[in-house]
């Protein structure tokens, strides 16, 4: 699970590791970095530059670092992807969170993670979405998913309680990221605090409720919060969006055109590097 770097004859750089997803910084552009075996590498100083992207042929999970000849779940074994609490369904359907029923794979991680106050939340990436996070990944996780505005609607007790609040509202606004049209350009501008009004007004009564069936003070109305506005380094979006594949192309090349959410977009496609976490990979780069 190493990483080495080598210069080559004609000063390039190289740099080989297993990788994790992209770890982000909100700035006037997002600032992006590419962990690579015990190595972070800054990508903004890369964009408008070739280079390529090499599978070494060797996966190691994210979690134990077991070799695995297959990802499941972005990065595990498939061991730590049965036992794992992080890889449980609930994680992907909160309200399907199971703790209080005394099944929990893990009651100790859900504590940390699930029993933490989330806020839902707006974002536009490709359109208005719903979604639902912990305090600690804001912003991260409007970076992670290309929003270009986001805003926090609602905060509330627990996992649970905040995936119960998004099934509410995603009966008008979606929940999901359309990928392909988020990497197509900037989308336009909403205004998110007007559509949170209409949400709270279209979904007054079920909200109240399920207030109601809680302890007071769960469920919290956010009113004052201000849209934060994400910019990204892209030079050019895509006409087309080509997806790229380690699994069907181990060896990956062109100009960085710009970096959103978590894709590298390339001038010969698109490459979602948290896809590809635990992978060992050869970046060469100038």
């Amino acid at each position: 699970m190493g990483a080495g770097y080598k210069l080559c004859d004609n000063l390039c750089m190289q740099i080989s590791g297993n990788t994790r997803k992209l770890v982000t910084r909100l700035d006037d552009s997002v600032d992006y970095h590419l962990p690579i075996g015990e190595q972070t590498i800054p990508l903004n100083p890369l964009i408008g530059e070739n280079l390529s992207l090499e599978f070494l042929g060797e996966i190691h999970c994210i979690e134990c670092g077991r070799k695995t000849s297959k990802s499941f779940n972005q990065g595990y074994c498939y061991p730590c992807f049965r036992s794992l609490a992080q890889c449980d369904s609930c994680i992907v359907k909160p309200e399907q969170c199971h703790y209080f029923e005394g099944t929990c794979r893990e009651p100790q991680w859900g504590e940390q993670h699930c029993l933490q106050d989330h806020y839902v939340y707006l974002a536009n990436s490709s359109g208005i979405k719903v979604g639902i996070t912990r305090g600690s990944q804001i912003p991260t996780r409007w970076m992670d998913q290309g929003a270009s505005q986001a805003l926090p609607i609602m905060r509330v007790k627990n996992r649970l309680l905040a995936g119960l609040v998004e099934v509410i509202l995603k009966q008008h606004v979606a929940d999901k990221t359309a990928w392909q049209r988020m990497l197509k350009g900037e989308p336009e501008a909403v205004d998110l605090a007007a559509r949170r009004d209409e949400l709270f007004e279209q979904c007054d009564q079920e909200l109240a409720q399920l207030a109601q069936q809680q302890e007071e003070g769960s469920l919290n109305l956010l009113t004052d919060e201000a849209v934060v506005d994400i910019h990204y380094p892209v030079l050019a979006y895509p006409q087309k969006v080509t997806s790229l594949n380690f699994d069907k192309t181990p060896f990956v090349e062109g100009t960085l055109q710009g970096i959103k959410g978590q894709y590298l977009i390339l001038s010969s496609g698109v490459l979602n590097l948290r896809k590809f976490s635990g992978y060992k990979l050869q970046l060469t780069c100038p």
